[in-house]
């Protein structure tokens, strides 16, 4: 999406902006002429987490913005206030705040002590909540100057479905918090001219963080930060007349005329993991198996089907591919005749047992749906997110998983 240059002097309060998400919204504006105030964590480059507040501002100020880098726990108010303040004796003010920090655990509630419970709530619904109240004065002084100030909020459209919860609640109130202050502000502020918007992504978003919990290899099937960063901007760019709404991003560019989403794509053409929070993915679903039984690709998948699959991926297995793994699944399939297998992916060129044994993580679920997984025509996220995948354990692990399935179908399972 081409820049238009409506964001010129303006000023941008992005939490966790050092890297990800948030750093491409801030080197979009920048293009503008934007000032840019980075309120993040890092100020020492992570071990696994490349960049800081200060590289970010770097890069911000060489795409053509000005950079404030601000030390700032979305968690502490003080430090919040303080960067504000900072912000407006540097910049004159604050127009746009975009709360893109957040924490997350997909954990159960016995799998989620109430340490990362805290956390999860404190940065992802509190720090949001934070954020706009110390900003909001702020934004009302940029109406009364004439621009169009903006809440954005790195979050999905509310849904009370239970499919959301159940899997991961601690997540899911946290999330959907920031959706909520999405609601309640956009009603409460709409006669002071603020929009509040909230954006989510269509598919996963490769960032360092994401390759660093599920590998490198899981990128190619994500899209890269800037289709975010332009969906972003169309936001910020419209008047407050757009407010309480919770948009897609590759469906809200769309409606701006980009119809070329395969330039978003980390790797054009290959089949990319649908995010979770979207309601649409159950019938996307729904539709892909109706299909599958109109072209008798779909019967029943019994016993012999998933022994097929497992013989299939013993053929595929090597010492590379055990290398690059690194763990034993479990698979527990349920159904009239339940099954345990055990893939040792850990040792020398990995080894399949039926039956029970110890693993680093247990995968339960119904036999058809484990045959479709490593077929291709079901996705293991969305699975997961739906339900119809449980994971115990290492899910770093469960993650890596989609590479196997990526090499079963270079097998022509």
């Amino acid at each position: 999406m081409m820049n238009s240059g409506k964001l010129a002097g303006y000023t941008l309060f992005i939490t966790g902006a050092s890297r990800g998400i948030g750093k491409a919204i801030g080197l979009k504006a920048a293009k503008d002429g934007a000032n840019v105030v980075i309120a993040a964590k890092t100020a020492q480059a992570h071990p696994k987490l490349p960049g800081t507040i200060y590289t970010a501002a770097k890069e911000i100020e060489e795409a053509g913005g000005k950079c404030l880098p601000c030390i700032v726990d979305v968690r502490d108010e003080s430090t919040v206030q303080s960067a504000v303040d900072e912000a407006v004796k540097t910049f004159g003010g604050i127009d746009i705040v975009v709360n893109n920090a957040s924490a997350i655990s997909l954990t159960g509630t016995l799998d989620t002590p109430m340490k990362k419970y805290d956390l999860m709530n404190q940065i992802n619904a509190r720090g949001t909540y934070l954020c706009s109240r110390v900003c909001l004065p702020h934004l009302m002084n940029s109406k009364d100057s004439g621009k169009q100030p903006h809440i954005l909020n790195i979050s999905p459209p509310l849904s009370m479905k239970p499919i959301w919860f159940k899997n991961h609640t601690a997540y899911s109130m946290a999330k959907f918090g920031m959706s909520m202050c999405v609601l309640g502000m956009a009603a409460e502020f709409q006669e002071k001219g603020i929009a509040v918007n909230a954006l989510w992504p269509k598919t996963a978003i490769i960032t360092a963080a994401m390759e660093m919990l599920g590998g490198q290899d899981i990128s190619s099937q994500c899209r890269k930060p800037e289709i975010m960063a332009d969906a972003a901007y169309a936001i910020l760019t419209k008047d407050a007349s757009f407010t309480g709404n919770f948009a897609i991003d590759d469906e809200l560019l769309e409606k701006e005329g980009i119809t070329d989403m395969d330039q978003y794509a980390v790797e054009p053409g290959k089949p990319l993991i649908l995010d979770f929070f979207l309601d649409n993915i159950e019938v996307d679903f729904e539709s892909q198996i109706r299909q599958a039984l109109q072209q008798g690709q779909q019967g029943s998948k019994g016993g012999s089907e998933v022994a097929q699959v497992f013989k299939s991926i013993e053929a595929a297995m090597s010492e590379e591919v055990v290398s690059q793994t690194g763990g034993i699944f479990k698979f527990v399939l349920s159904g009239d005749a339940p099954e345990t297998w055990v893939l040792d992916l850990k040792n020398g060129s990995g080894q399949i047992t039926k039956g029970d044994g110890s693993s680093d993580v247990t995968m339960t679920m119904k036999p058809d749906d484990f045959v479709q997984m490593f077929q291709g025509k079901l996705n293991s996220t969305a699975a997961f997110m739906q339900g119809k995948l449980k994971i115990d354990g290492n899910m770093m692990l469960a993650m890596k998983l989609e590479k196997l399935m990526n090499t079963m179908q270079k097998s022509k399972l």
